[in-house]
C-alpha cells in the first residue's frame, strides 16, 4: 500500500504532525525519511525490509538501532536504495554521533553512563574487526576527544600502553574511558580484555591520568566493565 492509498489520519507525515514523532513506529519514521519506495514496493514496505535485513556480518539489524549501525556496505544492498537514500540515512547516522559527542562534551559522563554506551554503539558496533579506542576527559570528565587508537582481526588487536599514555597526554587528559567492539557479537569480557583495562590502568596512572571505564559493545548491546566491578 502506497502512502497515498492510507487515511489521511494514518499517513506517517501527517500522524507526526498531529500526534508527534513518538506516535509513529520505526518503519513509519523511517519511510518519512526515504520518501518513496520503488515500482511494486511502497515506501513502508521498503521501510520494513530495510530494518529487517540482515547486516554483512550476518546478523539482523534488529530494527532501527541496529539500521543506525549498519555501514555503506549494509545500505548498499537494500535493492531501490539509491545513493541519495543511503546518504541520506548515513548522514543521520553521523547528527547522530555529533549529537551525543557534543553531549559529552557539556556534561560529565559520569553522569550520563547511558550516552556513553550510546556513542561507543554508534561509533564501533557495526565494525566487522575489532577497534580499540579512547574516550579522553578533562578534569571535569568531559570529553576533550575521541580517537580510535587501534586495529585488529575479528578476534584480537594489539593495544600497545605506551601510545595510548602518549595521547592522553597530548590532549592534557585527567581521564579516559576505554572501549573495543566484539565483532562476535557477545560483550562479555575475557581474561585478556581484563588483563588489557589492569596494563593501562597502571601505565596511565603513572601520569595521574584515571580509567574511568572501559566498555564492550557489539551489535545491539553493551557492557561497562566499570559495573562489572573489572576497572
Amino acid at each position: 500500500m502506497s502512502m497515498k492509498d492510507l487515511p489521511p489520519d494514518a499517513r506517517p507525515r501527517e500522524k507526526l504532525l498531529a500526534r508527534g514523532a513518538s506516535a509513529l513506529s520505526d518503519a513509519e519514521l523511517l519511510a518519512l525519511l526515504l520518501r518513496t519506495g520503488t515500482a511494486g514496493k511502497g515506501v513502508l514496505q521498503m521501510a520494513q525490509e530495510l530494518l529487517d535485513l540482515p547486516s554483512v556480518s550476518g546478523s539482523g539489524f534488529g530494527g532501527m538501532a541496529g539500521l543506525l549501525n549498519a555501514g555503506a556496505a549494509d545500505l548498499q544492498r537494500v535493492k531501490g536504495l539509491g545513493p541519495a537514500k543511503r546518504a541520506e540515512l548515513l548522514a543521520v547516522l553521523e547528527l547522530a554521533r555529533r549529537a551525543l559527542a557534543q553531549r559529552l562534551q557539556e556534561r560529565p559522563v559520569l553522569d550520563s553512563p547511558q550516552a556513553v554506551r550510546d556513542f561507543w554503539q554508534l561509533h564501533l558496533a557495526a565494525r566487522p574487526h575489532e577497534v580499540f579506542a579512547v574516550l579522553f576527559l578533562d578534569a571535569q570528565h568531559r570529553m576533550l576527544a575521541m580517537e580510535e587508537l587501534f586495529r585488529g582481526t575479528l578476534t584480537q588487536t594489539s593495544v600497545y600502553p605506551r601510545e595510548v599514555v602518549k595521547r592522553a597526554l597530548h590532549h592534557q587528559a585527567s581521564a579516559v574511558v576505554l572501549a573495543h567492539n566484539h565483532p562476535s557479537g557477545s560483550v562479555q569480557p575475557s581474561r585478556a580484555d581484563e588483563t588489557l583495562t589492569h596494563t593501562l590502568k597502571a601505565a596511565l596512572a603513572l601520569v595521574d591520568v584515571r580509567v574511568l571505564d572501559h566498555v564492550i559493545v557489539s551489535q545491539g548491546q553493551s557492557l561497562s566493565m566499570a559495573e562489572q566491578g573489572l576497572v
